[in-house]
């Protein structure tokens, strides 16, 4: 099967299969920072997403034949780490929060507006007020860009079900956000 997504970092990739470990270091420090984010993001704590981070390498590339190449390398490790997170929360049952580090995308979602420090304090204070599933759905979809079809699958969910749970809480998060201006 050719690969549909052809990776600029494919010759690496090709080496990690063949269990190369300087390549898989290369591979490591190319999307470490990326996916610590993304991890942190999920947990909000620096050691879990930590370990999370790790956990993932580490599965990825036991698992890399299982990489298709019908995404990219990165958005097929992101999506490892983002499991690999929600398996966390659900384990620990920890209240999911959101760092601050968000304002790129709250403004893509909303260009109409421009944000500055006070609105991103407010937003960020709304979205902790969600319940944990609304926060996750509104992280994904805002924050790791993720679609309404990748979210469903992530989620376990029906395409119908995230969009609907999605608008929900995009509402919810709307309302919070006017309530306490």
């Amino acid at each position: 099967m050719k690969a549909k997504y052809k990776n600029i970092h494919q010759e690496l990739i090709d080496k990690c299969r063949t269990g190369n470990s300087k390549s898989q270091f290369e591979i490591y420090k190319l999307y470490y920072s990326a996916m610590y984010n993304t991890a942190l993001r999920m947990v909000n704590d620096e050691m879990q997403a930590e370990d999370i981070m790790q956990e993932s390498f580490l599965s990825a590339f036991k698992k890399i034949d299982s990489y298709v190449g019908d995404v990219s390398f990165g958005a097929w490790l992101k999506r490892i780490v983002i499991n690999k997170s929600l398996d966390y929360l659900k384990r620990s049952k920890t209240e999911f929060v959101e760092i601050k580090d968000f304002h790129s995308s709250i403004v893509e979602e909303t260009k109409e507006r421009e944000y500055n420090k006070t609105d991103i304090e407010i937003i960020y204070k709304s979205i902790n007020k969600l319940d944990e599933k609304q926060k996750i759905i509104v992280s994904l979809y805002l924050l790791e860009g993720y679609d309404h079809e990748e979210i469903a699958d992530v989620l376990d969910l029906s395409y119908t079900n995230a969009r609907s749970q999605y608008s929900r809480a995009k509402k919810k998060l709307l309302q919070i956000i006017h309530e306490d201006e």
